[in-house]
């Protein structure tokens, strides 16, 4: 996965993202905020699901699919 434009994002422990490129904004919550860390570190779903499950009180499968739907936001919105 190309996280070469997750690295350029702006992020504040708020959830406020800022892609300078663009100049759009975004706002996520604190579990977008984890994700986007983890895959800024290039860690696969299945690396972020293992970690986040010791983290979140969440059900596996709620977690993953939770997971790829950020994903794919992030890839609709050229993030990723």
């Amino acid at each position: 996965m190309n996280t070469e434009k997750l690295n350029n994002l702006a992020i504040n422990e708020t959830g406020f993202i800022f892609d300078p490129i663009t100049g759009n904004s975004f706002t996520t919550n604190t579990l977008g905020i984890e994700i986007i860390e983890q895959l800024k570190k290039g860690r696969e779903i299945q690396e972020i699901s293992d970690y986040l499950l010791e983290e979140y009180d969440v059900g596996e499968n709620e977690l993953e699919q939770d997971i790829m739907d950020f994903v794919k936001n992030l890839q609709n919105f050229y993030l990723l």
